[in-house]
């Protein structure tokens, strides 16, 4: 990874029976590998649902959105859920048809009471 850009992965916190991963910045092939771990490590620990905060990521490409369908075959359809992308990523997951795929939802909060 370069070092001027800043990790993908910007916490991971447990909240109200899920994981919350909060990613930003732009989620590409140089760092899906960091998504992947996180995610992994998230799953791995048996939550009911995991919550991908992509409040603050600015780009993803389909390496990223590839980490993102791996991690929801892990879980399970509805386990895994998006929250909050920009408009950018929100515009990815429609034409992709992810969204129809990987939950969308508003805020965080609404992806962990959903």
């Amino acid at each position: 990874m370069s070092p001027l850009r800043d990790p993908p992965v910007r916490g991971v916190e447990s909240r109200d029976g899920g994981i919350v991963v909060q990613l930003a910045g732009e989620l590409d092939l140089y760092n899906a590998e960091e998504v992947r771990s996180a995610l992994a490590a998230a799953i791995a620990s048996g939550p009911r649902r995991i919550v991908v905060d992509m409040a603050e990521v600015e780009f993803v490409d389909s390496t990223a959105l590839g980490v993102l369908v791996e991690a929801r075959s892990q879980l399970g359809p509805d386990a895994l859920r998006l929250a909050a992308p920009q408009l950018g990523t929100r515009r990815t997951l429609e034409v992709s048809g992810l969204d129809r795929h990987l939950p969308v939802h508003e805020s965080v909060d609404d992806a962990l009471a959903g």
